[in-house]
C-alpha cells in the first residue's frame, strides 16, 4: 500500500502534534499534582502526640478540600524547632508548627498573649481540667479578629496564622524533690518561657533556655535540676527517662505559644479561596486535638510515671502555692511592662484586658465540651468560619 508524500507528511505531523499535545497535558497534571501536595515540618518525633494531630490534619485537609490538596508530614525530619520559623519563611516548608517563644523579637505581641497564660490559675474553679482548650478559644478569637499587629508579625515572616495549640498545666520535672520555697534556692530549671523564667528566678532558682529537643539529656547530664513541662511531653520528648519526682501542681500554666498549622504566604496565595477555608476548617481540628489530647492523656502519663518508671508524685507545699499564686497577679503588669520596654508593644495592659474577657467568655463555652471533634467544631464555628479566605492573608 503506498501513501502519498504529502498526506504522509501530514499526517505524521497531526500524530506529532497529537503526541506533543498528550505529553504536555501529562506535564502539566504531573506538575499540577505536586503543586497540590504540601508539606508540613514539626519538630516532634514520629508517634508523639503531635504528630499523631499533624497526621489527623493532613486527613483534614484532604477531605475538606475535596482530594485537591494532600499534606505530607514530616515529623523531626525537615525542620527542628529552633529551625521552624525561618524555614517557614523561606519555604523550606509549606506548613510550620511553630513554637514563637523561640523567636521573641518576631513575633512579640503574640508572645504577650502566650506568655499570659499562668492567668488561668486566677480563673474560678471551672477552667482546671480545660485550660488549654478555653485559652486557645480566645487566643484564635483574639488573634484573628482583634489583633492586626499579631497577623502583621506573621506576614513580617512571610507566614499566614490558620490555628493554635496548647499544652495541658506545666509541671516541675525533676531529678530530687522540689516542694517548697526553700527547694528553689539555687536550682537550675529549664523554663520555655519567660513566664516561667520569672517565676523561677522570683523564688532564687535559675532559669535555663533550652530547646525541647535537649532538655531530656541536660537533665540526665545534671546540666539543669527540673524540666518545666507538660506531663504529655515527659513521654514525646523522652524527658521522662530522666524525671524521678514530679511536683503536679507547680508552678501551672499552659505553654500556648503554638502555632501549630501557620502557612507559608507564598503558598497560601497559590490556593483557591475554596482551599484556603479547607485549610482552617481543618485547622480548627489540629487547633483542638492538642489541647485536648495534652489534657486527656495527663493522668495516664502521671500513672505510668509512678508505674513503670518509680517516679515519684509531690504536691507543692501551702507556701509555694500562695507565693505562686501572689507572683502570677503582679506579673500581668510585668508582662505589659516589659514587651512595652523590650519589644515595643505600645498597648499590652490594654490587650491583656481585652483578652481576658475573651478568655473567661471561653471558660463557660468550653464547659460541656466532651471530645476533641466537638472542640474542633466549637472552634470551627464560632471562629474560622467567620474568617473570610478571600482576604485573611492575601
Amino acid at each position: 500500500m503506498k501513501i502519498h508524500k504529502n498526506k504522509a507528511s501530514r499526517f505524521t505531523r497531526k500524530f506529532s502534534g497529537l503526541l506533543a499535545a498528550t505529553l504536555l497535558a501529562g506535564t502539566l497534571a504531573s506538575v499540577t499534582a505536586q503543586a497540590q501536595t504540601l508539606r508540613y515540618a514539626l519538630g516532634y518525633p514520629p508517634g508523639s502526640d503531635s504528630a499523631k494531630a499533624a497526621e489527623n490534619y493532613a486527613e483534614k485537609v484532604k477531605e475538606f478540600s475535596n482530594d485537591t490538596l494532600t499534606v505530607r508530614v514530616y515529623p523531626l525530619s525537615l525542620l527542628n524547632f529552633a529551625e521552624t520559623s525561618a524555614g517557614l519563611r523561606d519555604g523550606m516548608t509549606d506548613i510550620g508548627y511553630l513554637l514563637s517563644p523561640y523567636f521573641p523579637s518576631e513575633y512579640p505581641h503574640t508572645n504577650l498573649l502566650a506568655e499570659a497564660a499562668m492567668q488561668t490559675q486566677l480563673l474560678d474553679a471551672s477552667v482546671q481540667g480545660k485550660e488549654g482548650p478555653a485559652y486557645i478559644g480566645a487566643l484564635l478569637e483574639y488573634i484573628l479578629f482583634h489583633c492586626d499587629n499579631c497577623n502583621a508579625e506573621f506576614a513580617n515572616q512571610n507566614q499566614v496564622f490558620t490555628g493554635i495549640g496548647a499544652s495541658s498545666n506545666y509541671l516541675l520535672n525533676c531529678r530530687e524533690p522540689v516542694t517548697t520555697v526553700a527547694h528553689l534556692e539555687g536550682k537550675r530549671l529549664r523554663a520555655a518561657g519567660s513566664q516561667w523564667s520569672r517565676w523561677a528566678t522570683s523564688f532564687g532558682a535559675t532559669p535555663v533556655t533550652l530547646s525541647g529537643n535537649e532538655a531530656m539529656e541536660a537533665l540526665s547530664q545534671g546540666v539543669v535540676d527540673c524540666v518545666i513541662i507538660s506531663a504529655p511531653d515527659l513521654e514525646n520528648l523522652g524527658i521522662i527517662e530522666a524525671t524521678r519526682h514530679i511536683t503536679t501542681d507547680m508552678p501551672g500554666g499552659i505553654f500556648a505559644g503554638a502555632p501549630v498549622t501557620n502557612v507559608n504566604r507564598d503558598a497560601w496565595r497559590k490556593l483557591t479561596s475554596d482551599q484556603r477555608r479547607a485549610m482552617l476548617h481543618a485547622a480548627a481540628y489540629m487547633s483542638a486535638e492538642v489541647p485536648y489530647v495534652y489534657h486527656e492523656r495527663e493522668a495516664d502519663v502521671l500513672r505510668r510515671a509512678v508505674s513503670e518508671k518509680g517516679i515519684t508524685l509531690h504536691r507543692a507545699s501551702q507556701d509555694l502555692a500562695d507565693a505562686t499564686r501572689e507572683f502570677v497577679l503582679k506579673d500581668m503588669d510585668v508582662i505589659a511592662q516589659y514587651y512595652k520596654e523590650r519589644h515595643n508593644v505600645a498597648n499590652g495592659a490594654e490587650m491583656l484586658a481585652e483578652f481576658r474577657t475573651i478568655l473567661e467568655k471561653w471558660v463557660d463555652l468550653v464547659q460541656d465540651v466532651d471530645s476533641k471533634e466537638a472542640l474542633a467544631e466549637l472552634y470551627w464555628t464560632e471562629v474560622l468560619s467567620k474568617v473570610d479566605p478571600a482576604k485573611h492573608g492575601m
